[in-house]
């Protein structure tokens, strides 16, 4: 299965010198004319982008005749007699005014700073609102989505997957829906150990739905952010929410399913990382269950690797802790139990070796060496190689 490399984020780039370098690019003119781009019936994301390559910038759409436009092709009569009698320039001046009250932020997908895993999506937004102060080109991104009606199980699946990738020394960005269910529970896990989460939203930013996740929105802006492509004057659709989905898929390196229907907006996210070559992953049912049907269909179709722990991600991922804490922790010999230290030093010797050959050396049996292993591997001291092979990192 395909998989995208994770964007490699500069150390010293902070949210705030992100938010600076976002203002920076948008001069109020240019946001205004990006603002009725957005505001175009009909247009999509993908025309829009045709249109400002082929009129060679946004304010110049707006000074084309109608039979300039239909000669781009793909446009036709319809839309380019659309974008002539819009009054998309009225309601740009008015999102303005209402976006400095509310207090949301834009960013377009001309600036540098749109996020980049989403930039390669062939149907991204070409302009995403938020409010908050996370960054959105994290080293590691993780998407995590379910169904409304989880189970207890499923959310406390959901709070151990994250709470062990940050055990493991993963440090990530957790993106969700903040609908019922899995979506909620993912930023709760999110917040609870202290990492970043982004709330993709399907209506405008002056408004929390469901209102009952008022307070976790509060509690998001202050280590995360709240986006969406939906202005102010949107109206709340159900279709909306499924067109959010790729927002979720495309923020992400890989698109966890904790819990779904064989129908819903976490199959939609998954097929949308499917199809931008993301990695997908999914938390196998019991046959019988009805919101273990889509998460056994996306297994069963080998769109997504099978999840049993944290530790499938960080295999899969390869998101094992960087180099210099690697290294710190194996020079800390007199930290290490017994039983790892043997195991270190085995490796040393001999580079890499099957769990058989190590087993037969130490004389342990298989059962007491495997948890031994991976409670190493989460605590970066080795790595897993194909062949049941283990090596020191």
């Amino acid at each position: 299965m395909l998989r995208k490399v994770g964007i490699k984020s500069d150390p010293r780039l902070s949210p705030n010198r992100w938010l600076r370098m976002e203002k920076r690019n948008n001069d109020p003119n240019e946001l205004r004319y990006l603002l009725a781009l957005n505001f175009l019936e009909g247009i999509g994301s993908i025309n829009a982008r045709k249109l400002v390559a082929y009129c060679k910038g946004i304010e110049p759409i707006f000074k084309q005749t109608k039979a300039a436009l239909m000669k781009i092709p793909g446009l036709g009569e319809i839309l380019a007699e659309k974008i002539v009698k819009t009054d998309a320039l009225a309601k740009a001046d008015w999102e303005l005014d209402r976006m400095q009250t509310i207090g949301i932020q834009v960013i377009s997908y001309l600036d540098a700073a749109f996020p980049p895993r989403l930039k390669e999506c062939p149907d991204a937004p070409i302009l995403l609102f938020y409010k908050g102060n996370a960054p959105l080109d994290a080293s590691k991104v993780l998407s995590i989505v379910g169904t409304r009606k989880a189970t207890a199980e499923g959310k406390a699946f959901t709070e151990r997957i994250v709470a062990d990738l940050v055990a493991a020394g993963v440090e990530l960005t957790i993106v969700s829906g903040l609908a019922f269910g899995i979506d909620v529970a993912a930023h709760r896990a999110a917040l609870q150990h202290n990492q970043a989460t982004i709330a993709v939203m399907g209506h405008g930013l002056n408004m929390v739905y469901p209102v009952e996740h008022r307070e976790m929105a509060g509690k998001i802006m202050q280590n995360g952010a709240l986006i969406s492509d939906f202005s102010t004057q949107s109206k709340k659709s159900p279709q909306n929410f499924i067109s959010r989905n790729r927002i979720i898929a495309g923020l992400a390196d890989a698109t966890l399913v904790v819990e779904s229907a064989a129908k819903g907006g976490a199959m939609v996210t998954a097929d949308q990382a499917f199809s931008y070559s993301r990695e997908v992953f999914a938390v196998p049912g019991r046959p019988n269950d009805f919101y273990a049907a889509g998460c056994n269909r996306l297994i069963k179709t080998q769109k997504a690797q099978l999840v049993e722990s944290a530790h499938d991600i960080v295999h899969f991922m390869d998101w094992h802790p960087s180099s210099p804490q690697k290294a710190s922790q194996l020079s800390l010999f007199q930290e290490l139990e017994p039983q790892h230290l043997a195991i270190v030093e085995l490796l040393r010797a001999e580079n890499d070796l099957t769990i058989d050959l190590m087993g037969q050396q130490l004389n342990w049996p298989q059962h007491v060496l495997s948890p031994i292993l991976l409670d190493m591997e989460f605590k970066g001291l080795v790595r897993s190689l194909p062949g049941k092979r283990y090596s020191l990192v």
